[in-house]
């Protein structure tokens, strides 16, 4: 079998094309929610604690070898953090969804025997007792 036939039949089996399709909804995802704790969460949350802008927080260590100042920027990781929390939350509340659509419904009774058993069960009982 030649790689590019068992890369074809690699490539068509529904997991991977669903794993493509993953990657790129995820992509845009990741991309909402951060355009959403960015432009949305962090500015109300930073007015609210006193106008503060979360991206241009940090800490100054010094100066580097090139004489650029370092910075320790806590504040871009504080957001990276709430953009992982909510992408979190959102993926947990899909899948949680997804595993309720997935289950099976309880099974139901069983249906009651026919007439014609339950009147030979009746026979085989009363000629037992007889």
């Amino acid at each position: 079998m030649s790689i590019a036939k068992e890369f074809r039949e690699f490539a068509m089996r529904g997991n991977v094309i669903d794993l493509a399709v993953g990657v790129v909804i995820g992509g845009a995802f990741g991309k909402i929610v951060s355009s959403f704790v960015g432009d949305v969460v962090m500015p109300v949350l930073g007015k609210a604690v006193g106008g503060v802008s979360f991206n241009e927080l940090g800490t100054s260590l010094g100066t580097g070898a090139d004489g650029a100042d370092v910075v320790l920027k806590w504040g871009a990781f504080l957001q990276t953090v709430f953009d992982f929390t909510i992408i979190a939350l959102a993926l947990f509340v899909a899948i949680k969804a997804i595993n309720r659509l997935k289950r099976e419904p309880a099974p139901a009774e069983a249906p009651p025997p026919p007439r014609s058993e339950v009147l030979l069960e009746e026979i085989r009982d009363a000629l037992r007792k007889g």
